[in-house]
C-alpha cells in the first residue's frame, strides 16, 4: 500500500527573479504541485515583486493541499526585497534547531 506521506522536492531559484523569470518559476512550481517542496533562494541577487507574487501564491496553494512549502535559504536581496514591498515570509524559513 503507497504511503501518504509524499516526497520532498527542491527548487533552486536563479539569481535574477524578474519578469521574464515568472513564467517559467510558475511552470516550475506546477511541476512539483502535489509534493512537499523546499525553495533555496540562496543564489538570489535580484527579485521583482511578480516573482514574489507567484511564490506566495505557490505557497498558499500548498497550505490549502496540506502539503509543506518551506525556504531553506534565503539571500539578503530575496529577504530585503520581500521586506520592503511588504511580504512577510518568516513563517516559511525554516528554522535551525
Amino acid at each position: 500500500m503507497a504511503s501518504k506521506k509524499t516526497a520532498q522536492k527542491t527548487l533552486s531559484l536563479a539569481p535574477v527573479l524578474d519578469l521574464n523569470e515568472a513564467t517559467a518559476l510558475h511552470e516550475k512550481l506546477l511541476a512539483l504541485k502535489g509534493s512537499d517542496i523546499v525553495i533555496d533562494a540562496s543564489a538570489v541577487e535580484r527579485v521583482g515583486a511578480l516573482c514574489v507574487q507567484v511564490l506566495m501564491a505557490g505557497a498558499k496553494t500548498w497550505e490549502e493541499d496540506h502539503l509543506s512549502f518551506t525556504f531553506s535559504k534565503v539571500s539578503d536581496a530575496f529577504e530585503k526585497t520581500t521586506q520592503l514591498i511588504g511580504v512577510e515570509i518568516d513563517h516559511l524559513v525554516a528554522k535551525e534547531i
